[in-house]
């Protein structure tokens, strides 16, 4: 049978066995089919329908006893067969409506590979440049570019999920970048420090000019604040006492309520009686005048979470943080875990309350690490805010972005509200069962496809992507700040 049709496309296999309308098998003509290929076939009602290859297996006809005579040196002759499963993804009807056909393929229909304009017409990729942002090609067609509606990710949330070292924060700089050249104002939570690169130069290669994309920085665009100013090269980041309770203080501390918090109200209660703005040292002379030496433990951690300086008698200004167009980074590198939670619930609350008043920019929160911040068991200060954002933000132009290496341990109902979709490299198994019971349309082929996902390249669903697609992302123009430390150097 000759390579290619007589309309020129190429040969992938006959449809053979029992034939439905929404999968059947094909034999496998040509050896360059590979899972996850789209593949076209006639249909003689619809005309041209699109598929996938879903699975891809060889057939022989070799038993375990005539594997022995071929170890024994034995002439064995074997039959093979290459089988492909193919789920059936649609075609457009006269309405431009995405349709199955309602009748099985023919046996012995021909199955071509899909060509690009085809698989761009049936699932709907259009190149949306002024409202898109860029994040790579539909995996193994390097002319068909993907880009994600960024109006849909701010109004209806977006998750990236991917095992460590698969490269979620790569994407997610992707992603960033894309909303600095839409002037897309943004807020990341940074707990490893790692989105500052944002601000320098990726080092030039050939992947750049395959893209389509050229190294550059955002300096001028980005602004990075830190509880710990001096460790992480930042503006200071402080927050006052007006809005702490003292129980939320004995949180921080860790000390038991019942013994310390009747004392620390009285303290803190007497400080707002008196004066507009107060510190930590203030509530420590307060409770030195006591001359109480039961409340030493207390007073020793008011003075360790004095010299951590997240309090202060005037806070940072969220109007200083949130600048429209720009990105501010909340760099939360070598900050202790409880402080971070603070840090995150404070600072989501306030955006929420100001975003309700119109009283900053619509923004973009990205909150990477997830899984610490909104946990699905224990309790996290910030769950309940960031709960909040997911459910109502979208009403009031705060989308939220969610990364995480581990999806079973985010909060379900925050991962359920995020629209957008992105999946890297996943392989443990109440992850890949979270992400199954969260994505619509995957089937079990493409479930099992991102346990063996090549780094760099990603199934995106959701917003104005109609259906699952694997996608390359793209090269990033910034120099990439995730990268793993070498121990030992080859």
């Amino acid at each position: 049978m000759p390579e290619r049709d007589g309309n020129g496309l190429k040969k992938a296999g006959i449809i053979y066995g029992d034939v439905g309308t929404t999968e059947f098998t094909c034999t496998v003509l040509n050896p360059n089919l590979e899972q996850g290929d789209y593949v076209q076939v006639l249909h003689e009602r619809f005309g041209w329908v699109l598929g996938r290859v879903d699975e891809i297996k060889r057939k022989t006809n070799l038993t375990v006893e005539r594997a022995h005579n071929l170890l024994n040196g034995d002439d064995v002759d074997i039959e093979e067969t290459v089988l492909a499963k193919i789920v059936v993804i649609g075609y457009r009807d006269e309405r431009g409506l995405l349709q199955y056909p309602r009748t099985p393929f023919n046996v012995g229909s021909v199955v071509y590979f899909a060509e690009d304009n085809f698989i761009k017409d049936v699932i709907g990729i259009e190149e949306i440049r002024k409202t898109g942002a860029y994040i790579g090609r539909l995996f193994k067609h390097k002319n068909i570019k993907i880009y994600l509606d960024i109006n849909t990710m701010v109004q209806k949330h977006v998750s990236i999920l991917a095992k460590t070292g698969a490269g979620k924060s790569y994407l997610a700089g992707v992603l960033l970048e894309e909303l600095l050249k839409k002037n897309v104002t943004t807020v990341v939570i940074d707990p490893h420090g790692e989105y500052s690169s944002l601000k320098y130069p990726a080092k030039k290669t050939e992947l750049h000019q395959e893209f389509g994309v050229s190294p550059r920085g955002y300096t001028s665009k980005i602004k990075v604040f830190s509880p710990d100013p001096e460790l992480n090269k930042a503006k200071p980041l402080r927050f006052t006492l007006a809005s702490v309770t003292p129980r939320e203080l004995l949180n921080l501390m860790n000390l038991d309520a019942r013994q310390y918090l009747i004392p620390l109200r009285k303290a803190m209660d007497l400080l707002k009686t008196s004066r507009q703005f107060f510190d930590l040292r203030d509530i420590i002379r307060v409770l030195e005048s006591e001359d109480n030496p039961s409340l030493s433990p207390l007073i020793a951690q008011l003075e360790y979470l004095a010299e951590m300086g997240i309090f202060a008698r005037k806070g940072t200004r969220i109007d200083d943080i949130v600048s429209q167009g720009k990105l501010s980074i909340i760099n939360l590198r070598g900050i202790a875990p409880d402080i971070q939670e603070m840090v995150v619930q404070r600072l989501a609350m306030a955006l929420f309350e100001l975003r309700k008043r119109d009283k900053i920019p619509p923004l973009m929160l990205v909150v990477e690490e997830a899984h610490n911040y909104a946990p699905q068991q224990g309790i996290a200060a910030s769950t309940k805010i960031l709960r909040t954002i997911a459910s109502e933000g979208r009403k009031f132009g705060l989308g939220l972005m969610i990364i995480s290496q581990r999806p079973a341990k985010i909060d379900k109902n925050i991962l359920s509200q995020c629209n957008t979709q992105i999946i890297l490299r996943v392989t443990n198994p109440n992850d890949l069962r979270a992400i199954g019971n969260s994505v619509e349309n995957l089937t079990k082929g493409s479930l099992e496809e991102i346990q063996r996902l090549p780094v760099g390249v990603a199934l995106v669903t959701g917003g104005n992507i109609s259906m699952p697609l694997f996608v390359e992302i793209r090269s990033r123009e910034t120099k990439h700040g995730g990268e793993s430390v070498k121990i030992v150097e080859g």
